[in-house]
């Protein structure tokens, strides 16, 4: 059964539970959880992390922790009882846990790793809080130790400063604000220097400066090695100051024992010292710790013989050293023991044995020796901090571990009370003996005792060094053979005070023999009194003693018989009749020094001293002896404090009158010299003296009239120093006058109190006279003053032991307004003044109400001076920061009320006042120095907001009343009004509080909106109605705006454990101050529209703030606002306007996001759909909407690690909604730049020109001023326009993009042309002269378009299910662009076919993206249909300003024929159409319009073949222009391709499907098409053998036998179509299988010799020129790998007539696109996928440029089948071309009876007749060529002259490459951009529709033979017509300029040519001619009207001939439009 539980009530899971049973509760291992009840081992309760789930537990899962419950029952609150710093390391850890995960991620190891040891430290500290086991100085040092901790981490993590009290953390509603500042203050100072103690609280005004810090050295001797001495040791150490050459602290002695342990066993591990006192300045002494190692054995160490093996002898070992500057800093980081290991050296002359440790410093190391084994000394040191108490606080071990005080020589810097010395050091410096007659000196040894008046021997009184017991007498070590020897060893006498006077010391040497006996004889002594005769011991100084002779028979019993005798010279000359006839004689040649130091308290060495203590024994020179008092040292009077006090006291009660004034002087100067920071700690001694001791019940009396005697003097003195000290004496002369008050009053009853008091207030009146006095021109008096001031806080504690507080603050307040003002007084005594008034504040006096009462206003009123003189600010501050904090801390009392509405009238306004100045002062120096001041910012200003935060929180209702009420005039509450809005304003923008104070933020938010509900009401009382002030609702609405903004309030962004604290504490301000501003605004009534559209930014930033509530509040307020402007203007176009224009700028900022946006048009449409302008109101919702929606998508992007791609397409989006949708220009020039910027940085300059080109064209050529905007200064309309037009034409050069700068050019230059600037124009026109030739020279790449699918709801909303064209990058693949797409969105999946997508996609949740390439159907047909036009430039107007592109997919329509799948395959053209035309202001523009059209077999037949016809002129045609000279690999492969293909079935099969008598007869339509198909495959047949005929040209002979395949193959493939076309036979001389030899039809030009042949490496870069592409094609392609594979560059200049005749065909038949390119050949691989497999593949191509011509030369052909050997062999019999006639050309072999065979005739007229031989004086040697025909025939400008070669109509354009396989539906080769990829693929390339098809539908031939007019072929026409030569690049020109061909003599045609016969018909038949000079009008006619109906005009024909009129006056027309548009 459940119970309720009564003690078990608050847990922490200790094991997780999963929660596996019915109602189980899931709890992680480290919750905390409350429990309610309890049953049979299960507890049901919450987890305090879900204070809402409710389930069960297992009790034993559970730790049980005490708590407090307050409310029981089902409401009860439960808070565990432990320390609160306990829960604290607990919440903390717990929220540094998934940071410090986060660090890991983000990489900063080095931080992950040095928090973890802080958190395990943490949860070590924790544990050891929760044992309990700890003393409380422990608990306070591990508390100490946690908090550096906890606040070290926070410091690095980035999170909030806690303020802390005494380690815990403060709660800022028990503090006032100034104290809560004070915490953070010195919270942040602790973790910047991590110091070891926290002080909390900063040292309040007149808290005396922190006593130096004592430092330790506690050292520990591990242990001794050494392996030779064999003998026990006494090693000492002593620190030792190299500087000043002396020892400075007690020796510590360790004995050893031969073996190296210690002597004593129970010394094991505890052989231990602890050097103290040492200062701070101590420790940057040059300091060393010097180890002595004394011997104790024989004389000798490894001598036997010297001395019996019984008697040892104290003897020098070695000595080690070590510095301390060296380990220093490792032993302050380390803060623990930390090891060392010291070098013992042995003293090379043991005389110098006293300087061993100074040589071994100063490395002279020719005096010692290094050990020869690994003799150390292994040492372990600490250094300790603090005073002694303190070190056995905290180290208790150290202090159980026998551990040897070592204390210093002489006394600390700090001599503490009670601490009792009585030392003596003496050190035994050196003697001179005599030889005594001996050959060698002697080893002396000297032995000391320390006797009692009474000769008896002090027991223990000797102490060599700490450590061990004290002893009797001392022995010092031995010198070998030394008379003079030099011991330097210190020995501590610790005697008796009692048995100090009488003692003295006796020193009596001996000679250690080392004979057998080895006896020591004595031969001498010496002995000092320890006591002077005057009582005074013996000083501080070396002292020779006199040596006397003895030896061991005299006796020493008598010790006066020696003591009556001078021990030294001072005292022999002290008496000096001594009788000669004593028993002992001194030795005058022999000395003996020694030095004593005296460290004692209770022992003076000073006569002064002396003599005052014992002033009755010389009453006559009292006078003298209390005046030198002063010249007595401090040590010595503070040793003697209570003596000195009784003496002077009771020589006052002696002769008050005589020395009254002398003990006064006395007292101050002893009282003053406690004031020393080295006497400090005599204070309290000097206390109690006075509490218990001093018996001077009449001492006030003098005291007061001597003190009031000295301020009287204090106008007329010039030296003052006596009275600054007297005023510097004046708390302790207070403390003996009050004190001696009491005494008389005790004893006589409270006599003579009157007296008393009227004396003190006499005294008050003095101290008032001196401090009016005006001390401007004195310096004696400012210092008087200001000591008298510093001291005066001091006496209040002793007043009020005698006077009330009322009457103490009343003397106090005379006291302080008897100061004069600030404006009389000098700045330094102003800092006295405050400082004075401060430690008043501070005082126990001013805690008290009553005094407040009476010392507030006068204090107030002193401040208020300052501040209104911006005077020591600082101080002033510190004053007030007090006066808060003890109104704070008694604020329940009554009086505070009082206090509170003081502090408000007097400091309130110029408080304000003093922030806003201080403020602009801060804003101005960090605008000037680019950084805050540090001194004005953080330190005043954050003061001086504490103060006024602390007064604004202690105002209360009636103190808001009263502040109202008193203001005079509105014109007062308003100033007022607009100062404390304007310091909250700086408050939140200057950021006074770093960012990580928190807790001092959120306090300060709360105490603003406090204070703000309450002068809201009273800004709407006064300021609304008539008495409207703009500027007061303007500087409050800006307020509450600044506020709701706030960084801190931003809850949305912290842990939900601080979020709940903070709600919990102050709830959400910003809700609270939305609340308020809402109804102020609905408060304004009517004058709401003076804020419109002013407010309309603030209160939509206040909007976007992401809190539901606040939205819900303010959104409606923009309702307010369009209502208003409409009722005011008809519209709300401003509303509208800055709405927008606000938006833009906060949603970039970040501000915002979707549920704003969907908040925001629900709010208002409701709002909106009530009104009468509820259209215009929807509509603009809606827009702002919608804006809303990109602005977010751009802020996504933007912000995003996006791609460029998604950022530019983002912004074109935004632009253009800017511009169509709601027109805001300004907004479109920007994102203008914007977008142009970001093309910039991708390197689209192409893109930029465009992007910048639409702010350009929206500026004219006028002079109208425009204002400055974005980077451009304010200049004329003209001149920006010029500058942009420079600029985009410059992006264009860059972007290769020439055509499209040269109109730009051209309207720049008739703007300098109109204006007169020739220079711009000559400038202008080179440039565009300079463009004309990089369009004719410079290599540009074709890049490739792909079409782009985004379908699904995750994507952008600018991308959403829309389809787009790309324009790929240079070199770049459909499998390289898919990959860059699929990376810019790496959550979309890629579509694997190109159908059209369904709803389910398009509205599901995530990302598809469809991706293929496409075709560009280039608008320019009439450039590329023109004949002369170069391809360079043809290239350019292919896939430029394209707005159509092609997609073709295969698909079968009915039933598959198995055989014969030609039958069903028809192709759907998808034509896309786009919005604009590529390239354009970004490299992908959205599709438009779809059109789907079906091809049907047949009409896909002819376009392949007539495609494949095309391509294969362009690259024949490439060969004959000697453009692809020698690489006749290319040639090899695509006629392979076709021929191959068409054997094995390509053209076969068309056959098959097409002219089948059964398709005839059921397709009757078809019947002009299949026509048209027959003549299509008789073309072919011939280009092929054209084809063919140039291979043998130039192809190599290695390359023979497939040479000789393709012709075999070509016959098989002839025979296979003879049946459908009789005569094909004939048509095709180069392949002719007849008997008649080559030779005689295919003659050379030139001959060939053996020499000339060259070979081209294979491997040659050449081989790699074009684009290998890999078709996925499913259909058919047959090709031959023999050609595939095999790639070789090979030349011949064999000019054959077949190539003349081709050379006119092709330019009959130009490729729009592909004339002239390499890459064009589709045999090299499939160069588009394939679309009839849905493949995603890439479609690259090389453009024209990429050929590479090699050099030419003449070729022999070893593998020439011999029926074509012979013709071979007639060509090499040939003489040279310039030395043959004509007729050799010809040779007489063709000829049957003079004429040439019929067909050979046909063919020879056909290729003869229209041209001549080249003799143009003009062209170069590459142009003209081995007889170059002229084309003149083409460009006849007269008559109906057909040309002279077979051509097909120009009908059909662009004509396009024909696939090398007619199995396939598409294109191989696209040629839409440039890859150099090598890989010729050894199939053929899937074959399909070009890129570049039209209609279709193919309207009927009218180009048939029959139609062919005879006339075409005469040989003889007109040729008359100039010829215009066609451009090379330098690169190509330079190639064929390399051949060094001769040039050729013009021949006239032999004469043995005949006339054609009219009966032949031609080989193929030709074009219709269509005369050219119409044909130019009408393209002219055509340009000009596609101009006037374009907005811009970027293309102008570049073919044009020179000279035509009808040209020059379109150009000028074409120019005059332009300008005019």
């Amino acid at each position: 059964m459940w119970t309720p539980t009564e003690e078990e009530k608050y847990g922490v899971v200790i094991c997780s539970f999963r929660g596996s049973v019915p109602q189980g509760l899931v709890l992680e291992i480290g919750e905390t959880v409350q429990i309610l009840e309890k049953c049979e081992g299960w507890y049901r309760g919450v987890s305090t992390k879900k204070p809402n789930v409710k389930g069960i537990f297992p009790a034993n899962y559970i730790h049980l922790k005490k708590a407090i419950v307050s409310n029981r029952g089902q409401y009860e609150t439960v808070v565990p009882l432990e320390d609160s710093i306990v829960t604290e390391v607990t919440a903390t850890l717990q929220e540094w846990a998934s940071l410090w995960k986060q660090l890991y991620v983000k990489h900063k190891v080095d931080l992950f790793y040095k928090l973890r040891h802080v958190m395990n430290e943490l949860i070590d500290l924790r544990r050891q809080l929760l044992s309990g086991h700890l003393t409380q100085d422990q608990v306070r040092e591990v508390k100490r130790h946690i908090t550096v901790r906890l606040d070290w981490g926070n410091e690095h993590l980035g999170l909030d400063l806690v303020p802390r009290k005494d380690f815990e953390v403060v709660d800022s509603d028990q503090i006032s604000v100034s104290d809560l500042y004070k915490m953070h203050l010195s919270s942040r100072q602790s973790v910047q220097q991590s110091t070891s103690q926290v002080d909390t609280m900063r040292p309040r005004h007149g808290e005396t400066c922190r006593m130096p810090v004592p430092h330790h050295f506690f050292l520990s001797l591990k242990s001794f090695t050494y392996n030779t001495i064999g003998e026990d040791t006494d090693v000492f150490f002593s620190l030792y100051d190299m500087r000043e050459g002396k020892q400075i602290s007690e020796r510590f002695l360790v004995r050893l024992n031969k073996n190296g342990g210690p002597r004593n066993p129970e010394k094991i591990e505890r052989m231990c010292a602890l050097f103290t006192d040492l200062s701070s300045k101590d420790m940057k002494r040059d300091l060393y710790i010097v180890a002595h190692v004394i011997r104790i054995g024989r004389m000798l160490l490894n001598d036997s013989k010297k001395g019996p093996a019984h008697l040892h002898y104290r003897r020098p070992y070695g000595c080690a050293v070590l510095s301390i500057l060296d380990v220093l800093q490792s032993l302050t980081e380390l803060k623990e023991e930390k090891d060392f290991v010291l070098k013992v050296y042995t003293c090379n002359n043991e005389s110098e044995w006293s300087q061993t440790h100074e040589n071994i410093i100063r490395k002279s190391s020719a005096k010692y020796s290094a050990p020869s084994a690994s003799h150390g000394l292994i040492i372990s040191l600490q250094l300790l901090r603090g005073d002694m108490e303190q070190i056995r606080r905290e180290n208790p071990m150290i202090f159980n571990r026998g551990l040897a005080i070592t204390r210093k020589l002489g006394f600390p810097d700090v001599i503490m009370p009670g601490d009792i010395r009585n030392d003596l050091y003496l050190t035994l410096e050196k003697g001179d003996f005599e030889r005594g007659g001996k050959s060698v000196q002697k080893n002396i040894e000297v032995t000391m005792y320390v006797l009692y008046a009474d000769g008896e021997i002090l027991k223990d009184c000797i102490s060599l060094g700490s450590g061990e017991p004290n002893r009797s007498s001392y022995h010092s070590f031995v010198l070998y053979h030394s008379n003079s020897p030099r011991w330097g060893e210190i020995i501590k006498l610790p005697i008796p005070i009692d048995r100090f006077r009488g003692s003295h010391l006796r020193f009596e040497f001996r000679h250690c023999s080392t004979k057998d006996k080895g006896e020591k004889k004595l031969f001498g002594f010496a002995f000092s009194p320890l006591m002077r005769d005057d009582g005074t011991t013996l000083s501080d100084d070396i002292h020779e003693l006199y040596v006397y002779k003895c030896d061991e028979n005299s006796t020493f019993n008598n010790h006066a018989l020696y003591l009556g005798l001078p021990c030294c010279k001072e005292d022999y000359n002290g008496c000096p009749n001594i009788p000669s006839s004593l028993i002992f004689q001194r030795s005058t040649k022999e000395s003996f020094f020694i030095s004593t130091q005296l460290s004692s308290t209770k022992l003076t060495q000073n006569v002064d001293l002396l003599a005052l203590l014992k002033w009755k024994a010389f009453p006559d020179r009292i006078m003298d002896i209390l005046g030198r008092l002063r010249h007595v040292s401090g040590e010595e009077i503070v040793k003697f404090l209570q003596d000195i006090l009784d003496t002077l006291f009771v020589i006052l009660d002696d002769n008050t009158e005589k020395y009254g004034l002398l003990v006064f002087q006395s007292l101050v100067f002893i009282i003053n010299l406690l004031r020393d920071i080295k006497y400090f700690h005599f204070r309290p001694v000097m206390d109690t003296y006075i509490q218990k001791h001093f018996a001077g019940a009449l001492a006030y009396k003098e005291l007061i009239r001597c003190l009031k005697w000295y301020m009287d003097c204090s106008a007329e003195l010039i030296r003052q120093d006596h009275i600054q000290e007297a005023m510097r004496a004046l708390e302790y002369l207070f403390k003996f006058i009050v004190q001696s008050r009491i005494l008389y009053s005790r004893a006589t009853c409270g006599m003579e109190e009157e007296q008393f008091r009227s004396s003190i207030q006499e005294l008050f009146q003095s101290i008032r006279f001196v401090l009016s006095l005006d001390s401007r021109n004195s310096e004696t008096l400012l210092f008087t003053q200001a000591a008298l001031l510093n001291s005066f806080p001091t006496i209040f504690d002793e007043l009020l032991q005698m006077f009330t507080v009322q009457e103490v603050a009343e003397f106090v307040r005379g006291t302080l307004g008897s100061m004069p003002s600030t404006v009389h007084i000098g700045q330094s005594m102003d800092v006295v003044k405050l400082q004075s008034i401060a430690r008043t504040v501070d005082s126990r006096l001013f805690s008290f109400s009553e005094s407040r009462r009476i010392l507030l206003p006068v204090v107030l009123h002193h401040i208020h001076l300052h501040l209104r003189q911006q005077k020591e600010l600082l101080i002033c501050s510190g004053i007030l920061g007090s006066i808060f904090s003890i109104v704070k801390t008694s604020s329940l009392e009554a009086d505070v009320m009082e206090e509170v509405e003081m502090m408000v009238e007097s400091l309130l306004d110029v408080l304000l006042q003093t922030l806003l100045t201080i403020m602009s002062k801060s804003h101005a120096q960090e605008a000037v120095r680019g950084q805050r001041c540090p001194q004005c910012t953080a330190e005043i200003t954050g003061e001086y907001v504490s103060c006024l935060l602390s007064l604004l929180r202690q105002m209360c209702d009636t103190h808001y009343q009263h502040l109202l009420d008193n203001f005079q005039s509105k014109d007062e509450l308003k100033e007022f009004l607009l100062k404390i809005f304007c310091v909250f304003r700086n408050l939140m923008k200057m950021s006074v509080f770093p960012r990580d104070w928190m807790v001092m933020r959120l306090l300060t938010s709360n105490i603003i909106v406090t204070t703000v509900q309450y002068l809201s009401s009273a800004l709407h009382k006064n300021f609304t109605e008539t008495d409207f002030d703009f500027k007061v609702w303007n500087s409050y609405f800006s307020l509450a705006v600044l506020f709701i903004n706030q960084p801190s309030l931003q809850l949305e962004i912290i842990t939900s454990a601080k979020r709940k604290k903070i709600l919990d504490k102050y709830g959400d301000m910003r809700v609270m101050m939305a609340y308020e501003l809402f109804s102020m605004w609905q408060n304004l009534g009517e004058h709401k529209i003076h804020f419109i559209p002013g407010m309309i930014g603030p209160f939509l930033g206040v909007t976007l703030v992401p809190q539901p509530e606040v939205r819900n509040i303010m959104i409606p307020i923009f309702h307010d606002m369009m209502d208003w402007e409409q009722r005011k203007n008809g519209n709300f176009k401003q509303v509208e306007a800055e709405l927008i224009d606000k938006l833009d700028s906060m949603v970039s900022e970040g501000k915002g996001d979707e549920s704003y946006r969907e908040l925001f048009g629900l709010l208002l449409l409701e709002k909106v759909e009530q009104e009468t302008w509820r259209e215009t109101g929807i509509s603009f919702v809606t827009s702002v909407t919608r804006l809303m929606e990109r602005l977010l998508d751009y802020r996504d992007c933007m912000k995003g690690e996006e791609t460029e791609n998604k950022k530019i397409g983002c912004t074109v989006n935004l632009m253009n909604f800017y511009k169509s949708e709601i027109n805001k220009e300004e907004m479109y020039i920007r994102y203008i730049h914007k977008l142009c910027d970001m093309h910039l940085q991708a390197e689209n300059y192409t893109e930029a020109a465009f992007t910048l080109l639409l702010y350009c064209e929206l500026l004219q050529w006028e002079e109208r001023p425009l204002r400055e905007f974005l980077h451009y200064p304010s200049q004329p309309e003209w001149q920006r326009k010029e500058g942009l037009c420079r600029k985009v034409i410059h992006y264009f050069n860059k972007g290769k993009s020439w055509e499209f700068g040269i109109p730009l050019c051209r309207e720049l230059a008739c703007q300098y042309e109109s204006l007169y600037d020739y220079q711009s124009l000559s400038w202008i026109r080179k440039m565009e002269a300079s463009y004309y030739d990089n369009i004719m020279e410079q290599q540009r790449l074709e890049p490739e378009f792909f079409r782009v699918g985004f379908y699904g709801r995750k994507f952008p909303f600018f991308l959403r299910n829309k389809e787009y064209v790309c324009r790929g990058h240079d070199y770049e693949r459909l499998e390289a662009f898919q990959q860059r797409m699929l990376s810019e969105f790496p959550q979309a999946v890629a579509m694997q076919h190109p159908n059209q997508p369904d709803d389910a996609i398009l509205q599901c949740e995530a990302q598809y993206l469809q991706i293929y390439a496409v075709t560009p159907i280039p608008d320019y047909v009439d450039v590329l249909q023109m004949d002369r036009v170069p391809d360079r430039v043809k290239s350019f107007y292919r896939v430029n300003n394209v707005r159509k592109f092609r997609y073709d997919r295969p698909f079968h329509k009915g039933p598959k024929d198995k055989e014969n799948e030609f039958k069903s395959l028809w192709i759907e053209r998808t034509t896309l159409t786009l919005t604009h035309s590529l390239p354009g202001i970004s490299r992908w523009f959205e599709v438009e319009r779809r059109e789907l059209v079906e091809v049907s077999p047949l009409e896909n037949a002819i376009q392949v073949v007539e495609n494949k016809n095309q391509e294969l002129r362009a690259l024949i045609g490439q060969y004959q222009h000697k453009q692809a000279h020698g690489n006749v690999s290319l040639l090899s492969m695509c006629l392979n391709g076709v021929i191959d293909a068409a054997v094995n079935g390509g053209i076969a099969r068309y056959q098959e499907a097409f002219f089948d008598k059964d398709y005839i007869t059921k397709h009757p339509a078809d019947a002009e098409k299949i026509a048209q198909l027959k003549e299509l495959m008789q073309e072919q047949v011939h280009v092929l053998g054209v084809g063919l005929a140039v291979h043998e040209k130039f192809v190599h002979p290695e390359m023979r036998p497939l040479h000789k395949k393709l012709i075999d193959q070509f016959q098989m493939m002839r025979a296979s179509l003879y049946h459908e076309f009789p005569g094909l036979d004939k048509l095709s001389p180069a392949c002719s299988g007849t008997s008649t030899p080559r030779g005689n039809v295919l003659a050379s030009h030139s001959p060939m010799s053996p020499e000339s042949i060259k070979m081209t490496h294979r491997h040659s870069p050449v081989n790699l020129m074009g684009t290998g592409r890999h078709s996925s094609s499913s259909l058919s392609s047959h090709a031959s790998s023999e050609a595939g594979n095999v790639v070789l560059l090979g030349d011949s200049s064999v000019g054959e007539a077949p190539e003349d005749l081709y050379h006119h065909m092709q330019l009959a038949y130009p490729n729009p696109r592909y004339q002239g390119s390499v890459t064009n050949v589709s045999v090299l691989s499939s160069s588009q996928a394939s679309p009839s497999s849905s493949s995603l593949s890439s479609t690259h191509s090389a453009p024209s440029q990429m050929i590479t011509s090699a050099p030419s030369s003449a070729r022999g052909s070893p593998s020439l089948p011999d029926k074509y050997r012979h013709a071979r062999e007639m060509m090499l019999l040939l003489p040279a071309h310039r030395d043959r006639p004509s007729s050799a050309m010809y040779p007489a072999a063709i000829l049957e009876n003079g004429q040439l065979p019929n067909f050979q005739r046909a063919l020879f007229q056909q290729v003869v007749g229209a041209c001549k031989p080249c003799s143009d004086p003009n062209l170069s040697v590459a142009e003209k060529g081995h007889y170059s025909l002229h084309f003149d025939a083409f460009h006849h400008p007269l008559g109906d002259t057909p040309p002279a070669l077979p051509a097909r109509t120009l009908r059909k354009s662009p004509l396009h490459p024909i696939p090398a396989s007619p199995t396939s539906p598409q294109s191989g080769l696209d040629g839409s951009n440039s890859t150099l990829s090598g890989s010729a693929s050894s199939g053929v390339s899937s074959l399909s529709e070009s890129n570049f098809g039209h209609s279709s539908e193919a309207p009927p031939r009218t180009d048939t033979m029959d139609s062919m007019p005879n006339q075409a072929w005469n040989a003889d026409g007109d040729l008359e017509a100039p010829y215009l030569p066609v451009h090379y690049s330098l690169s190509e020109s330079a190639v064929l300029d390399s051949i060094k061909v001769q040039p050729c003599r013009s021949h006239s045609a032999p004469g043995c040519v005949i006339p054609q016969d009219p009966m032949d018909p031609p080989a193929l038949p030709p074009k219709p001619y269509h005369p050219r000079l119409p044909a130019l009008e009408h393209e002219e006619a055509m340009l000009l009207r596609e101009e006037a109906d374009r907005p811009r005009g970027l293309h102008r024909k570049a073919s044009l001939p020179p000279g035509s009129a009808k040209e020059e006056q379109a150009r000028t027309s074409w120019e005059h439009g332009r300008g005019e548009q």
